[in-house]
């Protein structure tokens, strides 16, 4: 078995190696023209979704008509809002907007995906939110520590916060967005389910200034970390009670594949070296265990025997990761084996089975996912190689002359013969659209191009938009600057409280013995400090103070409250 892998690997670089070196250079005029084609697929399939679909989830292309897949609450329309101006639609822009603040409501009776919900709604209601300056939306003072779209996203946040009430903090896999989790839910869920928050709950947490979105991810983040294998490997599904791994394969694919980038993403997001670290103790042993001529399998997560020798397409998105930690040869040659999975079929099947060079039974549909897509944008921004814009050209001929229906663009149900399946998943225009776009507009402001930014935070101190926008994986762009302006406001708010309520408050007698001063221990979310998110004309009740007080303009100001010269 080995030596023949060996064989049949060697033989797939090999041939790819000779037909990548025969790429189409693509001129400036060739990538305006392809992007011109990009909008025409996404407005095809856009308005397909509200002329048939709306306000279900998602559109089904083959019948014309919608459904109802992870909550009902206009999915599509959520995912695809940030696509718009990506596009550089604003006026559609800032009526989806206005839209969704007026239809969507997040207290129903519905069964709803935590990771799904975080990944697809929180994560593009706060990806919309932070673009609305450039979108030409109305905004609050204070944005984008304030704001409508955000407050949303607060409100979807907390309806999945009953699901990290576990004994571990990882959370439920489900939850109820009116009752909470059910006392028959499963307590097993897959890795990916338990750490793919703290990009999502971390920007949450600094743009409100409520801390329990961040504590529970982090939480969880760190529960996850200690149940690896005594080889650095996690398996694929846990039960998140007793920490007990159910399935015990392990790799960087479905079930799994989100958390290793979220803990990149994150390290650079947040400027965590300590998520950093824990993803490079993780990528030792998945290249010791896993990586079999820039393949990767799944093994035994104890053992680190070969269980799975199959790709799956979820994988495609590890190239793009690696560029983003500095790994280039090594995703170079990853990606191009999955390119030869795309060229083989016009798209990647779910799963392929790299020693027959084949795909499996029950798992050779294609619902156009973005991962590979994805990669290419990476690794074309980092080398400038034309191969990856021949991927991207390839997936738009694939996707038009297979899927294309007159009501959208459709899944495909089975790679070998392109037979479709009706759904067209919201992630369609979230993703698969956007990395194509991006990937042939080098100069776009989210690539950092151009010299436009915007100004934000309380007195408008704050640059933002600058670059350096981090994607969480459903492809919503989020803006580093913001979390730090707003959480350098809060900190600045909570410092000149403490200072106040000091001056204000008798001190504590020197005979009280020390053990009786209260201890702080981890608390639930309801014990949390409310969000400073607020109500347009909502105002903070000010701490009562023992010293006179005043209006203010100054800087040096807490809760509309500043000391007179007379205190």
């Amino acid at each position: 078995m080995p030596r023949l892998l060996c064989f049949v690997l060697c033989a797939f670089v090999s041939s790819l190696l000779s037909d990548a070196s025969g790429s189409r250079q693509f001129t400036e005029e060739d990538m305006a023209e392809i992007r011109g084609r990009i909008k025409y697929m996404f407005y095809h399939a856009y308005n397909s979704y509200l002329d048939n679909a709306y306000p279900y989830d998602e559109l089904r292309p083959l019948t014309c008509d919608g459904q109802d897949t992870w909550g009902s609450f206009s999915l599509t329309l959520i995912d695809a809002l940030d696509t718009l101006l990506v596009l550089g639609n604003q006026t559609e822009f800032q009526r989806v907007a206005s839209l969704l603040q007026d239809s969507i409501d997040f207290d129903i009776d519905v069964n709803a995906s935590v990771f799904e919900t975080n990944i697809r709604v929180v994560g593009g209601l706060l990806s919309a939110h932070l673009l609305s300056g450039r979108a030409g939306v109305e905004l609050e003072p204070g944005w984008p520590c304030s704001g409508t779209l955000l407050r949303m996203a607060e409100d979807a946040a907390r309806k999945l916060l009953p699901a990290f009430q576990t004994p571990t903090g990882m959370p439920y896999g489900t939850v109820n967005l009116l009752h909470g989790v059910s006392p028959s839910e499963t307590p097993v869920t897959c890795t990916a389910g338990v750490g793919t928050f703290i990009l999502e709950f971390a920007t949450l947490s600094r743009l409100t200034g409520d801390p329990v979105y961040e504590s529970v991810a982090r939480r969880a983040l760190h529960s996850l970390w200690n149940t690896r294998s005594d080889i650095g490997l996690v398996g694929n599904h846990i039960d998140v009670l007793s920490k007990k791994w159910i399935a015990q394969d392990a790799g960087i694919g479905a079930g799994v594949d989100s958390y290793f980038e979220y803990l990149v993403k994150g390290a650079i997001l947040l400027q965590d070296e300590g998520l950093l670290s824990m993803f490079h103790e993780y990528d030792r042993a998945i290249q010791n265990y896993t990586r079999f001529d820039d393949w990767y399998l799944w093994v035994q997560m104890h053992k680190g025997t070969v269980t799975m020798p199959v790709f799956q397409s979820l994988e495609a998105f590890w190239p793009g990761l690696q560029s983003l930690l500095g790994q280039l040869e090594s995703a170079e040659r990853t990606f191009q084996n999955y390119y030869s999975v795309w060229r083989q079929y016009g798209g990647l099947p779910e799963f392929y089975n790299i020693p027959q060079g084949y795909t499996l039974d029950k798992r050779e549909g294609y619902p156009l996912r973005p991962e590979l897509i994805e990669s290419a944008m990476y690794l074309f921004r980092a080398t400038g190689d034309h191969t990856y814009l021949q991927l991207g050209f390839d997936a738009i001929e694939s996707i038009e002359k297979i899927t294309r229906t007159p009501c959208g663009y459709a899944s495909i149900k089975d790679v070998r013969d392109h037979k479709l399946d009706n759904r067209m998943e919201s992630f369609f225009l979230a993703e698969t659209i956007k990395y194509l776009y991006l990937l042939f507009d080098p100069s776009h402001f989210l690539h950092g191009g151009g010299d436009e930014w915007e100004v934000g935070g309380e007195g408008g101190d704050c640059v933002l938009g600058v670059g350096g926008y981090i994607f969480n994986t459903e492809a919503h762009p989020l803006d580093p600057a913001a979390l730090h302006c707003c959480s350098q406001h809060t900190k600045e708010r909570r410092e000149l409280r403490d200072i106040l309520l000091s001056l204000s408050q008798p001190s504590t007698s020197p005979s009280t013995p020390p053990d009786s001063q209260p201890h702080h221990t981890e608390t639930s979310y309801q014990s949390q400090p409310e969000s400073i998110a607020l109500k347009p004309g909502e105002r903070k009740t000010a701490p009562l103070l023992s010293c006179p007080t005043q209006t203010f303009s100054a800087r040096l100001a807490v809760l509309g409250q500043v000391f007179t010269d007379s205190t």
